[in-house]
């Protein structure tokens, strides 16, 4: 997650910044989104500021965004292809080649497990999974405990290696900027993990 006094510096400067002006990009906020990538992240458009208790823009999107051409190119020299998706607002990495590799399929599949559980669930209690995108709605307290006392959820996520059920579940979708943490046992999808979301129950109707 980005430190956000250190990053608004960035935020003034990209504004007067020339869009496509390799020049005004530093490498030290080069070298910032690319950990974020390396980290397995994806970057979203607003990130969930704990101090404030409130969704704030991503100074890592805006450098993206107002520079996109560049960084494909840059990512392109190094194997990868920077994907941005416009209906999510976030940019993510994947290889270049058309094989996969294992670890990215594991992982994929990981984070699947995960949002369906969660979409599952909160379906069934009947609230619009929109919601779910919400901070002052998403899952709160008590949807955690009634999905972790749920023989049937946890018996699925020790099958995709979360030995220590839901909560090691939702640790890894927030260090992949999937869902925030929005208090004590509150939790909420980011517009990249609502939209995943999204395109998993479409697959699940189509079929």
């Amino acid at each position: 997650m980005p430190d956000f006094s250190d990053m608004t510096e960035t935020e003034n400067s990209l504004s007067a910044a020339p869009v496509g002006s390799f020049e005004q990009i530093l490498p030290a906020h080069s070298a910032a989104i690319y950990r974020e990538f390396q980290a397995g992240r994806v970057i979203v458009r607003d990130v969930w500021d704990n101090n404030r208790s409130e969704l704030r823009a991503n100074p890592l999107y805006n450098l993206l965004y107002n520079h996109l051409s560049h960084f494909r190119t840059f990512y392109e020299h190094l194997g990868s292809e920077l994907v941005f998706n416009e209906t999510g607002a976030f940019f993510f990495l994947k290889e270049s080649s058309d094989d996969e590799s294992e670890e990215h399929d594991e992982n994929a599949f990981r984070v699947q497990v995960v949002l369906l559980i969660i979409g599952r669930y909160f379906a069934r209690s009947g609230r619009d999974l929109d919601y779910l995108g919400r901070a002052d709605a998403g899952l709160n307290e008590q949807d955690l405990e009634a999905m972790a006392g749920d023989d049937e959820y946890q018996d699925i996520l020790r099958a995709a290696r979360f030995e220590k059920g839901l909560a090691e579940a939702l640790d890894y979708l927030e260090k992949r900027n999937l869902v925030f943490r929005a208090g004590a046992g509150r939790y909420f999808l980011s517009s990249a993990g609502l939209y995943f979301l999204g395109q998993l129950v479409q697959e699940y109707e189509q079929a």
